[in-house]
């Protein structure tokens, strides 16, 4: 598997390209190179690394740092009626990729009550943890198939235009790298969802520029329900506690999770504090927040020294006579993640509309239904259902 950095303007030409590199993409490219070891495909991602919203943070700032900044374990709530998913689940498991995920889950209110976390979307089912840091867990997924070094990756690499030409996909990047392949899957929604009007400052949705209108029935559609789904913003905040900084109860297990119901969350403008115990023995902790109000505070201000100040006050109070929380002493380190579109709400794309096959381009991600919608299990979901179609339809 090689890597590519952007230097000046090329041409690339590969068997199968993959816009995101985010979990769906990587069980999608994985699950293909199992039955078509001799192909070359490449995954164009816009961050530095795989992984999206399941990545973890190694910090430039702070040296040896590896904080899962997006979602640092995952749920399965259908994999005993979804054979297709068990399967893959059973797969992971046996390769030691993940593991069931045993860490304490408490939910924090004026009253305290454990039963409404535990029926919350992102605790229902079976909760797993990657074996890695969450960024590395996609890699393991892709390197598992890759036995002839058949995936190129562009990393920092957007894609700015689509076109579809004698049956045939030319893309083309920011910097100008002109990428053409046969076939075509787009894991993120960036280049086939409004948003992008903003983001890339254009005036036509991509992927609606390749294919007019009334071209293709599905592709209608698709774009039809993408134009009825939004998205959770979310800011989360990095703390890198010092060396002498632990639990008061000396919990041992490498995660623990705080969850705010409404009326904390309201006050405090936390959604979850996740503690994330580090390989020196060091207490990670992200908090997650998606108080809009307090987002566009962060934009408007930009400014790291009062959110810092802020986001230590509202901890401390928060945890003030908590049994098992230390305070902060507000020397902690802090970083902060805008997520630009972070989970997908409202309408859910229908499974039925991730393939054209005479446009020969899929979709998959956690925007489609299902009881994953919006969470790993979606993204696992339909990327496994896209290879599956896939399959039938190209031989």
């Amino acid at each position: 598997m090689s890597s590519n950095s952007r230097i000046g303007k090329r041409d690339f030409s590969y068997d199968l390209l993959i816009i995101g590199g985010g979990i769906s993409a990587c069980v999608f490219a994985s699950r293909y190179l199992q039955n078509n070891i001799t192909k070359k495909i490449a995954i164009i991602e816009v961050g530095r690394g795989l992984g999206g919203r399941s990545s973890t943070r190694i910090s430039k700032r702070f040296k040896g740092w590896k904080l899962n900044h997006g979602s640092p374990n995952f749920n399965i709530s259908n994999r005993k009626d979804n054979l297709l998913l068990k399967n893959y689940i059973d797969e992971l498991l046996q390769n030691k990729f993940i593991k069931i995920d045993d860490s304490e889950v408490i939910s924090l209110s004026d009253e305290t009550k454990l039963d409404a976390i535990k029926k919350s979307e992102f605790c229902s089912g079976t909760s797993y943890v990657s074996s890695f840091p969450m960024g590395e867990l996609s890699q393991k997924i892709i390197e598992f198939n890759n036995l002839r070094d058949k995936i190129d990756l562009f990393f920092e690499t957007l894609i700015v235009d689509l076109e579809f030409n004698d049956y045939e996909w030319n893309l083309t990047s920011k910097n100008g790298d002109q990428f053409k392949s046969k076939y075509l899957i787009c894991s993120s929604n960036l280049l086939i969802h409004k948003r992008s009007l903003k983001i890339l400052n254009i005036n036509k949705i991509p992927l609606r520029k390749a294919i007019p209108k009334k071209k293709d029935k599905k592709i209608d559609l698709l774009l039809n329900f993408l134009d009825k789904q939004s998205f959770i913003p979310r800011l989360t905040f990095l703390i890198y506690t010092d060396e002498n900084y632990s639990y008061k109860d000396f919990y041992s297990r490498k995660y623990r999770y705080f969850y705010l119901e409404k009326n904390l969350e309201d006050k405090y403008k936390f959604e979850r504090v996740i503690f994330q115990l580090q390989d020196n023995n060091k207490l990670g902790i992200v908090i997650h927040t998606k108080n809009i109000d307090f987002i566009n505070s962060y934009i408007n201000k930009k400014d790291e020294d009062f959110f810092k100040e802020t986001i230590f006050s509202n901890f401390n109070k928060l945890f003030i006579n908590n049994t098992s929380v230390n305070q902060l002493i507000c020397n902690e380190g802090i970083s902060i993640m805008k997520w630009r579109a972070s989970q997908p709400c409202g309408c859910a794309v229908p499974l039925s509309l991730q393939l054209s096959s005479k446009y020969r381009i899929g979709f998959c991600g956690d925007w489609f239904e299902g009881e994953g919608f919006g969470r790993i299990e979606g993204s696992i979901f339909s990327a496994l259902k896209l290879y599956e179609k896939f399959k039938k339809s190209f031989k």
